[in-house]
């Protein structure tokens, strides 16, 4: 490679990493995947949707493909539909693709999925985004990581909260997500992580309070690592906790029932409890192909006390219960501990 088109590339690289929200896969060799997680909850939590349109490129070109998968977190079921890499489109520089006759935004999903015995049409607008920020020194939720070749898997937050306006008919039965909430994030990389636990909640009884949290086995060459990454949304502020912030989690416990855990820094501390309920089965991709089956519910419970740290002693600032809930465990917990 000539210095020139080393150079092309270096600035490819660049571009990519301040730009966590947008299409990573340009160019790409297998195996590779991308996907975004769409949440839509209504107003009156009686409609739960997951939407996750993304794309997956094999090491072979027939294996590659475009998806959209689907879970209703109210009845439990879940599908996975398939689509020609041909059907997969994107714009440079922004978060906005399309599958199929489906585009999806940061602004905005509208749906036409008409197969497999599903009629999906529709559109939900969202507005009052709250963004992750990204800096040069911090591009999203992973921090400084972000900036580091190699890894199996990244992580983005498009938006901790948001508010819905617009219908999904599905089947011919209408889901009114007018006045609802939403939450937007992102994965691409190679594969997904061995073992991890995510949370995500923004339905408490305060409006504008919104919690996500994963913690994940992850390999990086021939080592691996217990890493995580979160934040907590609290009267506008947003209170970050991950591995590269310095924070620490203590007292992971998971049984059939519950998942607890305290994670925090010298200045603000969160005590987590989640319920455990039952999920839907997704597809998520490994080096091979999108044939890993993982559980989520849309139906957890979470309750978060918020803690800071002022004059020498702990002041609780905030203690909730979330519903609604998106939760996964997925593979050898005991990888975390």
């Amino acid at each position: 490679m000539n210095l020139n088109k080393y150079f092309e590339y270096l600035r490819y690289d660049l571009w990519r990493v301040m730009r966590p929200l947008a299409y990573h896969g340009a160019g790409k060799s297998g195996p590779y995947f991308e996907g975004w997680y769409f949440k839509l909850v209504s107003a009156d939590g009686g409609d739960r949707l997951s939407i996750i349109p993304g794309v997956f490129i094999g090491k072979n070109h027939h294996e590659d493909h475009a998806f959209i998968q689907l879970i209703d977190g109210i009845s439990g079921h879940s599908d996975f539909y398939p689509f020609p890499i041909e059907a997969f489109s994107f714009q440079k520089g922004a978060m906005d693709i399309r599958v199929g006759k489906s585009h999806f935004t940061k602004n905005h999903i509208s749906l036409d999925l008409d197969q497999q015995g599903i009629d999906l049409k529709g559109t939900v607008e969202f507005h009052h985004q709250v963004l992750w920020p990204v800096t040069i020194f911090s591009p999203g939720v992973m921090g400084w990581y972000a900036w580091v070749p190699g890894m199996e898997c990244y992580h983005g937050i498009v938006s901790m909260d948001h508010s819905l306006h617009g219908q999904l008919i599905l089947n011919g039965k209408t889901h009114d997500f007018n006045g609802g909430r939403g939450y937007m994030e992102k994965d691409w990389g190679q594969a997904m992580p061995s073992a991890w636990i995510w949370m995500q909640c923004n339905h408490f009884e305060q409006c504008g309070v919104s919690f996500t949290f994963s913690i994940a086995n992850i390999p990086w060459g021939k080592l691996h690592f217990t890493g995580f990454l979160g934040g907590f949304l609290y009267k506008e502020n947003l209170y970050r906790f991950a591995t590269y912030t310095g924070a620490k989690v203590s007292g992971l416990e998971v049984n059939d029932k519950h998942v607890s855990f305290s994670v925090g820094d010298g200045r603000h501390h969160l005590t987590v409890s989640a319920e455990r309920r039952e999920g839907s089965t997704l597809q998520a991709p490994t080096i091979r192909q999108m044939d890993r089956r993982i559980m989520e519910t849309l139906s957890a419970r979470i309750t978060v006390t918020f803690s800071e740290r002022k004059n020498g002693r702990w002041i609780d600032r905030f203690s909730g219960t979330g519903e609604h809930a998106g939760l996964e465990l997925v593979g050898d917990l005991s990888e975390l501990k």
